[in-house]
């Protein structure tokens, strides 16, 4: 068996909490914003249902139809699905790894571009991560005006101090080329 994706986890994490039909898990997932660090797609999210069930990490419990809609099938986690959802979830925090990122790469080649253009494109992303900044800040204060315990949102903190970080980190970088104090190759 594969490693679960993250979808993968975050189905059986939603399993693990009740049962449910992969639409209901959808809805879910949408409505606590999942949807910024897991790629959610109702497509792949039926299609990994079906694969943890081949797996034998989730089971189907029941049909219902609700008027004209189609039929739902309603799924549970197993054990084996809490066991692996466990174990991967060790590996995951307990080790690092490099997801390859592709901003990386652009700041690795942004010496091929002039270097007022970069000052400009990392001033726009500032701008976007200063956004997304305050949209993690806002889902935060939802989740604590509604009494979520803290344990359930702590993505969105870690979300909002690796934006800030970048930003901030842009920030000294867009300074650096300003001043010439980062020595930037004759065109």
């Amino acid at each position: 068996m594969a490693p679960l994706t993250s979808l993968a986890i975050s189905v059986l994490a939603l399993l693990n909490e009740r049962q449910m039909h992969p639409y209901e898990m959808y809805q879910l997932l949408m409505e606590r914003h999942e949807d910024r660090i897991v790629k959610v797609r109702p497509g792949s999210l039926y299609h990994t249902v079906e694969r943890l069930a081949a797996d034998g990490l989730v089971a189907a419990t029941g049909t219902e139809r609700c008027g004209n809609r189609p039929e739902r099938t309603t799924y549970k986690v197993t054990a084996s699905g809490k066991a692996a959802l466990s174990q991967r979830l060790a590996e995951l925090i307990e080790t690092p790894v490099n997801e390859y990122p592709s901003f990386p790469v652009a700041l690795g080649e942004a010496h091929n571009l002039d270097p007022a253009d970069v000052v400009q494109l990392l001033a726009n992303r500032v701008q976007h991560l200063d956004e997304l900044v305050a949209d993690v800040e806002q889902i935060s204060a939802g989740a604590r005006e509604h009494g979520v315990p803290e344990v359930y949102w702590l993505t969105a903190e870690f979300l909002r101090a690796m934006r800030a970080t970048e930003r901030d980190w842009i920030a000294r970088l867009i300074d650096r080329i300003e001043s010439k104090d980062l020595t930037w190759p004759s065109q």
